[in-house]
């Protein structure tokens, strides 16, 4: 099952030249959830050949404009191409007034429905559920209400070994029982055991987004052993004051995180526009964990 992020945006409050405010787009199984909208995110789309027609999902971390101030050209561009199918929208609770609000004075009569789902910002909740993922909220630690996305894969179920069950001459109406792990009995007598003729699925992977924050030990229980786990890291570490003083992470200290959360792999976004160039952010990472990508707009990582 297709398990990826796509990096639409890197860059923290201001964009630089090649570098748009923070989006990203996760593809599961060919189902597209948005996480974060800054500015530009409908153009980043049509850049690397996505169809907005296809996000029936959207959740957003906070409301500084760096992540969502493209949401609103969006929903209107979907409005204008015809949309009727519904869109969710899992957000801090304002965000539903300030939506409201620019329908509102620029006389926009969404078509389609917008369902809104306001996410608890003082206590980590699953707030989503379907055939293929589980996505659960943590609390970070910025300066306003901040919330950090898990988003876990269920369990598949069991793979058969359709050689085996074809050259047995097991009738394929048995394929649905088998792949749920139950054993059979045959009108002819013979008994099939589940575990000879179907292998287990794959172990179900998690992706962690952690927003802007403070490097804060809280949350950390919510992100322990994330497949790839996409952390800001806004600051070398020789500007630490500032970071505590905005309210952000450095390169340093993601790697810390990701070491001390168990992840496999790290990715570093939300650079500040001073970082012309990127690999002293990423050397810094390293330098603690290793296994550290930077947050490249286009690049599309596999969970």
């Amino acid at each position: 099952m297709k398990f990826e992020v796509t990096i639409l945006g890197s860059s923290s409050a201001t964009p630089v030249y090649n570098r748009n405010p923070t989006a990203q787009l996760l593809n599961c199984n060919e189902k597209f959830y948005l996480i974060d909208c800054g500015e530009g995110t409908q153009q980043q789309l049509i850049k690397y050949g996505f169809k907005a027609s296809k996000i029936d999902y959207v959740f957003i971390s906070h409301l500084h404009g760096d992540h969502y101030f493209g949401l609103i050209g969006l929903l209107s561009s979907l409005h204008l191409n015809g949309r009727v199918k519904p869109i969710k929208i899992f957000a801090p609770e304002p965000l539903q007034e300030i939506l409201a609000l620019q329908f509102k004075y620029s006389e926009t009569v969404i078509r389609y429905p917008i369902e809104f789902v306001a996410t608890q910002t003082n206590e980590p909740v699953q707030i989503f559920e379907n055939a293929d993922l589980v996505v659960d909220t943590f609390v970070l630690n910025h300066r306003i209400p901040c919330t950090g996305f898990k988003f876990t894969q269920k369990k598949r179920l069991r793979k058969l070994i359709v050689d085996k069950l074809e050259s047995e001459h097991i009738d394929i109406e048995y394929y649905p029982l088998l792949k749920r792990g139950v054993d059979l009995n045959l009108p002819d007598g013979r008994i099939i055991l589940n575990k000879d003729y179907t292998t287990d699925s794959d172990t179900p992977k998690k992706y962690g987004y952690c927003s802007d924050t403070l490097f804060d030990e809280r949350y950390f229980g919510s992100i322990t052993d994330c497949d790839l786990l996409y952390h800001e890291a806004t600051f070398l570490h020789d500007m630490l004051d500032r970071a505590n003083v905005t309210h952000h992470t450095t390169a340093l200290q993601a790697g810390e995180i990701a070491k001390m959360t168990g992840a496999v792999k790290l990715l570093i976004g939300h650079f500040s526009s001073r970082y012309k160039t990127l690999q002293g952010l990423l050397d810094e990472a390293r330098s603690v964990f290793e296994n550290t990508e930077l947050a490249i707009e286009g690049n599309t990582y596999t969970i």
